[in-house]
């Protein structure tokens, strides 16, 4: 990933190191094993995420209406019903939709994501990993912008970079300062790659201009980036955002970004970013998931892992992965399939 000397091959993994629940039903009757999907195909790289929060609360102040019984919550305060399938839930209770200040924005019970207690088995799984040979990455997702507008309702946000600034601003500082002490206790606690991650692009373009990008969210996201970087100045910064990105990858350069993730092929020109951008930033991901992974034959998986490492990797700076997570269509072959080729490929 720093893109200097010849690694031994070319690293893999498997986006978010598991499978859909029903992907995750077919590996265990496969392979019959009881094991991580990390560990039975010896992934490259390991996760680490926080321990579970003890801190109780009560978000039902901040609904004028009763939510659903049913609803699921997170511990940030917003709320889905689940989906009719799978994993995907459909986001509908958001406790900060209603807020019309400021001062409500900072009354508002935010979560302790950022407590010493919570990294505890970050610290032990991290030595545990490291020991073992495996680069440990320490996950940061939904940095800044998805974890607002899921807390304010993404229309409501969208119109709040017009109309409530202040909102704006207010919501993102304050994600921004939790987010600034989360980085520095990984960067102390010595993970070697540190996964931010905002989707900012449909898979058409743009979800806002860079204009906004700039007054908004690209400076905040280059103070979480140095504060981890003044603690552990070789510590990898990882930046995931699905859809069309190709205009925001000069802004994520600019601001210390090291790994771009995960270059989604059904939207982005994989040899132009390479071309343009290559000797910059490094690459993690590049397998489609609603193409090749799903509808393609073991063969041609095989092919296209070949022809992303040639697209992205031929200078080095390249880690194997699906774009996304894989979900339940993807023939488990075609999961062989890419595991092998990955295995193959050297620079």
């Amino acid at each position: 990933m720093r893109r200097t000397g010849t690694p031994d091959r070319v690293p893999f993994e498997i986006s978010w190191g598991a499978f859909t629940p029903g992907l995750m039903d077919v590996y265990r009757q496969r392979t019959g094993s009881t094991l991580d999907p990390a560990e039975y195909f010896d992934f490259d790289t390991r996760l680490v995420n926080l321990d579970p929060t003890r801190k109780k609360t009560d978000f039902a102040p901040w609904f004028s209406e009763p939510p659903l019984p049913d609803a699921v919550w997170d511990e940030w305060g917003y709320g889905a019903l689940r989906g009719s399938m799978e994993h995907f839930l459909e986001y509908r209770y958001h406790p900060l939709a209603e807020c019309r200040s400021v001062e409500q924005i900072a009354e508002f019970s935010w979560p302790d994501v950022d407590a010493e207690y919570r990294f505890e088995g970050v610290a032990r799984a991290t030595r545990s990993y490291q020991e073992r040979g495996y680069a440990v990455a320490g996950e940061l997702y939904l940095t800044i912008f998805e974890t607002a507008w899921l807390m304010r309702g993404m229309n409501n946000l969208l119109a709040d970079f017009y109309f409530n600034r202040e909102i704006a601003h207010a919501i993102f500082e304050t994600i921004t300062e939790m987010r600034i002490r989360q980085a520095v206790k990984y960067a102390r606690i010595g993970v070697d790659v540190l996964r931010l991650g905002d989707d900012v692009s449909t898979q058409k373009g743009p979800m806002m201009s860079l204009d906004l990008y700039r007054e908004f969210l690209k400076e905040r996201m280059r103070r979480i980036i140095t504060a981890a970087k003044q603690v552990k100045p070789d510590i990898l910064i990882f930046m995931h955002s699905d859809g069309a990105v190709a205009d925001f990858i000069p802004e994520y350069i600019d601001i210390g970004v090291d790994i771009l993730n995960p270059v989604q092929p059904g939207c982005n020109d994989l040899a132009e970013i390479s071309r343009t951008c290559g000797g910059r930033i490094s690459f993690w991901g590049g397998i489609g998931t609603q193409t090749t992974m799903p509808y393609g034959t073991p063969q041609e998986v095989q092919a296209k892992v070949r022809e992303v490492k040639s697209q992205l990797g031929s200078g080095g700076g390249l880690l194997l992965a699906p774009s996304h997570i894989l979900e339940p269509e993807v023939p488990w072959e075609n999961v062989l399939a890419f595991v092998e080729a990955a295995r193959k490929e050297s620079y």
